[in-house]
């Protein structure tokens, strides 16, 4: 079982290992694997805490409930299993401000939660404006030769290379 506190698993054993678990999402549930839904589902979660059951007059929640299912459960575990990961392979660390982002911007709490803000808000749209997110498009959809996915997950790529090359540009500028 040693493999398990391994500080870095093989990108073709985990990805095998993402291909085998969309087989058995399919085969138990009829769904294709993805986690974006999960996300929206939470907030209609929260907005029922502080609405009650007028959430359900939207349009979306409608159609996609606020509950707690399976892609729920899925994003849960892949938490906890990343937590019991990194403490495992002994990379377990509390890191306030982590190092780029302390060279290149500081260590301004009001900046960082205004970038994560942004970034959350602009992933959110772009999930659900794309109708998925990396791995409901990237894996299921390109599993399924979905030409919407093929077409998503190269923007994934392209766009991802983008925003690193300016980062890296900023970081490092």
């Amino acid at each position: 079982m040693g493999w398990l506190a391994m500080d870095q698993w093989s990108p073709y054993i985990a990805g095998a290992g993402i291909g085998i678990l969309s087989w058995f999402t399919f085969l138990l549930s009829d769904k294709a694997l993805g986690t974006s839904t999960t996300y929206a589902r939470t907030a209609g979660m929260l907005e029922r805490l502080l609405r009650g059951n007028r959430v359900f007059e939207r349009a979306y929640f409608q159609q996609i409930p606020p509950r707690i299912d399976w892609q729920w459960m899925l994003v849960l575990g892949i938490v906890i299993g990343a937590f019991i990961s990194a403490l495992a392979s002994g990379q377990a660390r509390v890191v306030w401000v982590p190092e780029p982002w302390l060279s290149a911007l500081g260590s301004g709490a009001v900046t960082r939660v205004i970038v994560a803000f942004a970034g959350g808000t602009l992933l959110g749209i772009g999930s659900r404006w794309a109708g998925g997110c990396t791995s409901g498009h990237g894996i299921s959809g390109t599993m399924q030769l979905g030409v919407a996915s093929w077409i998503a997950a190269m923007c994934f790529f392209v766009g991802g290379i983008a925003v690193a090359t300016f980062l890296y540009a900023v970081v490092a500028g």
